[in-house]
């Protein structure tokens, strides 16, 4: 069986790590190539970097943090916010990223999924899902949250794999940085859908949150931010605990 991974988080806005709560209230969180070298010694199995304010101010990801990033960690990490065309990828791929993240780019044009994957390979191409919970339905949404779409989560989330997405990154917007938990019911309704890797996105506030995702959740990676950059939770201690309780993961 596959370790479950451990993937901290770095919202990027103005060079800086900031995370919110249910995506707005914003506030600083540290350096992010430092943060990213400290949570490569600490045990972290991947990070995710979004910048979180490139597709909704139409700027490009910036390539140089990118650079800074792969110089000073050792772990794979991704990368998303404003990429919108194959250029984009290739560009962040060659400046050290190992995958690339896209969200409201694959929603607008869902071919971007077919010509990443064809082009660089499906390992490269994670579909990135921002989704609430609205009656019995979970409805996707644009440019960090911003704006609502006529799209099914678990609909989007079967054509993203169909059309060569390696993983889903699921956030829940209801979830985010409230820290009651994950979307358990809707990970694993999920899991049982899609053959690819499922990333939970959303919700941890303590330690047990990360077990329920894996267990309930069934998902294969747990995404957190808050809970480790503000020092709440320690990935190493996370890990053998998750250990402890039967979960395969890498220490």
């Amino acid at each position: 069986m596959l370790a479950k991974r451990i993937i901290p988080c770095l919202d990027i806005k103005d060079g800086m790590t900031v995370k919110g709560i249910n995506f707005v209230n914003l506030r600083e969180a540290g350096d992010p190539v430092e943060l990213g070298a400290m949570y490569s010694q600490k045990g972290a199995d991947e990070l995710v970097y979004l910048d979180i304010t490139a597709s909704h101010e139409g700027r490009k990801t910036f390539t140089e943090l990118v650079k800074k990033v792969a110089a000073n960690i050792n772990i794979p990490f991704t990368v998303g916010g404003g990429i919108n065309e194959l250029a984009d990828v290739e560009r962040l791929l060659n400046a050290g990223a190992d995958k690339i993240s896209i969200n409201s780019a694959a929603l607008r044009r869902p071919e971007l999924i077919d010509e990443i994957s064809r082009n660089f390979g499906s390992q490269v191409c994670v579909v990135a899902i921002d989704a609430n919970e609205e009656g019995n339905e979970w409805m996707c949404y644009l440019n960090g949250g911003r704006i609502a779409t006529d799209k099914n989560l678990f609909d989007w989330a079967s054509e993203a794999e169909n059309r060569g997405a390696g993983e889903i990154l699921f956030t829940s917007m209801s979830h985010d940085g409230v820290k009651t938990g994950y979307p358990n019911e809707a990970l694993a309704k999920l899991a049982d859908r899609l053959h690819i890797p499922i990333i939970a996105s959303g919700g941890a506030g303590t330690t047990s949150h990360f077990y329920d995702a894996f267990t309930i959740g069934k998902a294969d990676a747990a995404l957190a931010a808050s809970v480790f950059h503000f020092g709440e939770i320690d990935i190493h201690d996370l890990k053998v605990e998750l250990s402890q309780k039967g979960v395969n993961v890498r220490i």
